[in-house]
Order: structure tokens, then sequence, then C-alpha cells
């Protein structure tokens, strides 16, 4: 059965974007918080900048949601850090929604490809 926490993001993937760029990020190369603020914003060319509190919150939802799963490593000159990973349920989570996202973008490359055949100047 599904519930608006499984499946919501699953068939609107655009409402929780950033869950799936983190996943999509995490799922290569396991990491912490602050690492995957500069990895987002190098990925989004700057454009979706987070507030460190913001990444943090999402990262705690997810892991209480069983998408992530973390442990504290030491850190080499500074503080211990928390790094995160990608659960089994995560990477379900990222390919259903990856999947989804193939599927809109396929109609949408119809709808466009209409419109440069029948409307464009």
């Amino acid at each position: 059965m599904c519930n608006q926490n499984s499946c919501e993001c699953w068939q609107y993937p655009e409402r929780s974007w950033i869950q799936f760029l983190i996943l999509r990020v995490l799922y290569e190369t396991p990491t912490y918080g602050y690492q995957l603020l500069s990895e987002i914003d190098e990925r989004s060319c700057g454009c979706h900048k987070l507030e460190p509190g913001s990444i943090y919150t999402v990262l705690r939802r997810m892991e209480e949601k069983g998408l992530l799963a973390s442990t504290w490593e030491k850190g080499d000159a500074g503080p211990d850090r928390r790094v995160y990973t990608v659960t089994e349920k995560g990477a379900g989570f990222l390919k259903a929604g990856l999947s989804t996202m193939v599927r809109r973008k396929q109609l949408f490359d119809d709808l466009i490809g209409f419109y440069e055949r029948r409307f464009k100047p």
C-alpha cells in the first residue's frame, strides 16, 4: 500500500529534488554534510545554495526515513564528522524517482518537439 512518506516523491520527484540530488551524490561517494554542500553547489553551477542548517535537517529526515545511514569518522585535522551513505532503501528510492524523471523527460521532449514542428517561427 502506498503512503505519503514512501510514494509521494516517486510520483512527483520535483517536490523533493534536493533529496534526489543528495542521494545521487552520496550513492557515488559517501561523504559529510559540508562536502555535500560543496558538491551540490558545484553540480548546480551555483544555482542551488543551501544553508548548512538546512542540509543537516534534510539529512536527518532522510536518515529517519531509512534512506541514509551515517557513521562518525575521525577528522584528520579537525573535529569528528558524520559521514552519510545511501541505504538499500535509499538506492531504491533514487532509482524509482529517476525512472519517473526519465519518463517525464520523454513526455517533455515529445511536447517540445511538437511545439518546434508546429508553432516555432
